[in-house]
């Protein structure tokens, strides 16, 4: 009998366990970090497991992803927050972290490596409220702080920008940001375009637009429905 007691505790155990695992599995999986709104070409997220996904408008995309942009590809990404970024052609864009809950302004926090390529950014509450330094994006030449903005990056490299050499190009259409790397920091302000060589190198304000163009596709100048961006927290 107490054989048999035992045997029903120890099945009872194990089965506790494994909900356990089941549950920080479960807690542990990738969060929803926004949602594809517009597109007009292959889009591509790298996953932490290194597999590629294909997404489609209205397809989540989590924290820790990499998005990749084709030749012609423009893709738009909306966030709960109300901020959106697109993507240029042959880009690549990772969602370092994300998290945004209305009633809990000091837990915001938007990171974002823009590794290949180009984007325009347009910040949501994340990038206006409480603390500046919740909104971050890594490039590999500087770090951009941003407070309730709109900025264009273009990253250039081995020729990808006819005309304009190497490195990080900015523009700002409307707010502030700050461009940060390890010899110095430069605020650049609305209607101004900064560059930054490489790491060693001090970003500085152009005198006048260096040849950089962000056309998007038709479709693209509709704004995206409210409901399109991910479920508040």
């Amino acid at each position: 009998m107490n054989r048999q007691k035992s045997s029903c505790l120890i099945a009872i155990s194990i089965l506790a366990l494994l909900i356990f695992y089941v549950g920080a599995a479960t807690a542990m999986a990738a969060e929803v970090a926004c949602t594809v709104t517009h597109l007009n070409g292959p889009l591509f997220a790298r996953k932490a497991d290194n597999t590629l996904k294909t997404l489609s408008i209205k397809s989540a995309v989590e924290v820790g992803d990499v998005l990749i942009t084709e030749k012609k590809t423009y893709a738009r990404i909306k966030f709960s927050d109300g901020g959106e970024l697109t993507l240029r052609p042959q880009s690549q864009l990772k969602i370092d972290a994300y998290f945004f809950d209305r009633y809990n302004p000091k837990g915001d926090k938007a990171v974002f490596s823009a590794v290949k390529g180009g984007l325009r950014a347009v910040t949501g509450q994340i990038g206006r409220r409480f603390q500046s330094d919740n909104y971050k994006m890594n490039t590999p030449t500087a770090t951009i702080g941003v407070r309730g903005t709109v900025f264009e990056v273009r990253i250039c490299e081995g020729g990808t920008c006819a005309g304009i050499g190497n490195g990080l190009y900015l523009f700002v259409p409307e707010g502030t940001i700050t461009v940060q790397n390890n010899v110095g920091v430069q605020s650049v302000g609305a209607g101004q375009y900064a560059y930054v060589r490489d790491t060693q190198t001090k970003p500085v304000i152009l005198p006048a637009n260096p040849g950089l163009t962000f056309t998007l596709p038709g479709s693209f100048q509709q704004k995206s429905k409210p409901q399109s961006g991910c479920i508040m927290r």
